[in-house]
């Protein structure tokens, strides 16, 4: 089994854990199942491996994003959960992400077309939780990466499965050619290297500060995670107003693919349900446009859907109701094909 690589773009420090929850800071868990596609049991070929996701989540929205650009959609099979989860009413507990394909959302009062029935392991699973029961775990989270040949999941943990599977597209069937296919994690000299920089402080201030910010219950723990998430846009800010493209120069890689979810959320989302409401991304003009180019790259307005994340953040928190802005200066997503309103 490949080892799992512990750093702060992965995962968060556990030190003390349990008495940093206590005294209100969110602090997120670690993911149990880290195998790799590769690995001599889980062989890369095509048709083989399904993805579990919830549009809602960001954290989903990578891997969903890499199966994408990488041309994946069709050897990569997928099974979408409602982004709600269950509620108190529900036989096998509240909180649970489930397959319902047919309830409607609040914020739409029709079924979401996106979400599936679960298929990828033959037994037609209500719950998420029915999956990893299977093989003896208590773990409920999204992603999961599965291996429909052998019936067990290969990994849940997000950084990692879309790692592989940039390493291994082309032999997992990606109909984008080795030229025309995007390269995430290229092997350049000092690339790398730029990469992870860039992945530490995606990680640590901006993807999981966001959470630290709208889900810790401690005034102060909620404030250090703000203030560090504004530097932290202000930072890359800075680095794209030299005129590039993206975040490591020409080429759109992973350091880009892992910014993207958390940005393409926080005007519409995240600056009202995460308490991130220093700025809009609307009021950087180099992230901004960043934000509309990243979006309108091959694959990628398809990997997500901003009335999941409506629906799934607001839906099931607070008193249930969806808030229907931001329309001004556009709603969204529409505003992301428009960099001019930033100019």
């Amino acid at each position: 089994m490949t080892e799992p690589r512990k750093d702060a773009s992965v995962e968060e420090d556990q030190t003390d854990a349990a008495k940093r929850r206590a005294e209100g800071e969110f602090v997120r868990g670690v993911s149990g199942f880290r195998q790799a596609i590769g690995d001599p049991d889980f062989p890369p070929e095509p048709g083989r491996y399904h993805l579990f996701v919830a549009l809602n989540c960001p954290w989903c929205h990578r891997v969903t994003l890499a199966r994408n650009v990488l041309g994946l959609g069709d050897a990569l099979t997928m099974d979408v959960v409602f982004p709600n989860r269950t509620g108190e009413d529900d036989p096998e507990g509240p909180n649970l992400w489930q397959f319902n394909p047919t309830r409607p959302a609040s914020l739409t009062g029709a079924p979401l077309p996106e979400c599936t029935s679960e298929t990828g392991t033959g037994r037609s699973h209500r719950l998420v939780r029915g999956i990893y029961r299977a093989e003896g775990s208590d773990e409920q989270s999204v992603p999961i990466l599965y291996d429909k040949q052998a019936g067990r999941i290969v990994n849940n943990e997000s950084a990692e499965i879309l790692r592989m599977l940039n390493a291994a597209a082309g032999p997992l069937g990606s109909t984008l050619s080795d030229t025309d296919r995007p390269d995430l994690y290229p092997v350049q000299p000092g690339l790398r290297s730029e990469i992870e920089d860039l992945n530490d402080l995606i990680y640590t201030a901006i993807n999981n500060g966001a959470y630290k910010a709208g889900f810790s219950s401690d005034q102060a723990a909620y404030s250090d995670a703000f203030k560090a998430y504004f530097i932290a846009l202000d930072a890359l800010e800075a680095r794209l107003s030299d005129g590039r493209p993206f975040l490591t120069g020409p080429r759109f890689t992973e350091a880009d693919l892992r910014l993207f979810p958390t940005l393409y959320r926080h005007d519409p989302v995240y600056y009202v349900r995460m308490k991130l409401n220093g700025a809009r991304i609307l009021d950087y003009p180099h992230l901004w446009h960043w934000l509309c180019r990243a979006h309108a790259l091959p694959g990628v307005a398809g990997s997500g859907s901003l009335i999941h994340c409506r629906q799934g953040y607001f839906g099931r928190s607070w008193n249930g109701t969806v808030p229907l802005g931001p329309f001004r200066p556009m709603p969204y997503p529409e505003a992301y094909g428009h960099p001019e309103l930033c100019d």
